[in-house]
């Protein structure tokens, strides 16, 4: 984990904690934890809260000195990859860092949040995401770099929970996905998956 990044993460997770708020590590954090790290510019989270709780969050995130972007302090909340999100930022030498909040409003993120894992970070021990779960994340954003993560996790984790994938990876779309990028890493890295 960059430097700048640690006193955010320490942050992030002491607040959660303080707010009584469930959460999770994700994005390129979680893929250090789970497989072979790599540079990585902003914090991912997911969350458990209510919406009616997010004007006290943001609230608490301005008191240690990060601020909440106007239109997602006025109520607006984006969406990526259908997954509700709210950003906060930080400014450390002139560059922005952003501090991505996923919304567990699904089915599937409240999975997620049920199967995270303590991990030592940098920062120090937090929860993270499965190693499952982290590659159904990966493979719903599914840019180069989160392929190339995926192979990552796969190449470090070894035994993964193929069932529990396969389920979700049909609930939410990316069977074709996952069937394919399994068949290119058992190509490029023969070995056993399970």
């Amino acid at each position: 984990m960059d430097d700048y990044l640690v006193q955010p993460m320490r942050d992030f997770v002491r607040l959660f904690e303080e707010l009584e708020i469930t959460y999770a590590v994700m994005g390129g954090i979680a893929v250090g934890a789970h497989g072979i790290p790599r540079p990585t510019h902003d914090l991912d989270f997911t969350i458990s809260i209510k919406r009616h709780r997010l004007p006290e969050l943001y609230s608490a995130v301005e008191q240690l000195g990060y601020s909440v972007p106007d239109a997602f302090a006025a109520g607006w909340v984006d969406l990526v990859a259908e997954m509700p999100l709210v950003r906060i930022r930080q400014w450390v030498e002139g560059k922005a860092i952003d501090i991505d909040i996923f919304l567990a409003e699904s089915e599937f993120q409240e999975s997620v949040l049920a199967r995270r894992v303590l991990a030592e970070l940098d920062a120090g021990v937090a929860w993270v995401v499965s190693a499952e779960d982290l590659i159904l994340l990966k493979l719903i954003a599914s840019r180069p770099r989160d392929i190339g993560d995926v192979f990552d996790v796969f190449l470090a984790q070894g035994q993964l929970d193929e069932d529990y994938m396969q389920t979700w990876a049909a609930k939410l779309g990316v069977n074709d996905r996952l069937r394919d990028v399994k068949a290119q890493f058992e190509k490029e890295a023969p070995g056993d998956l399970t």
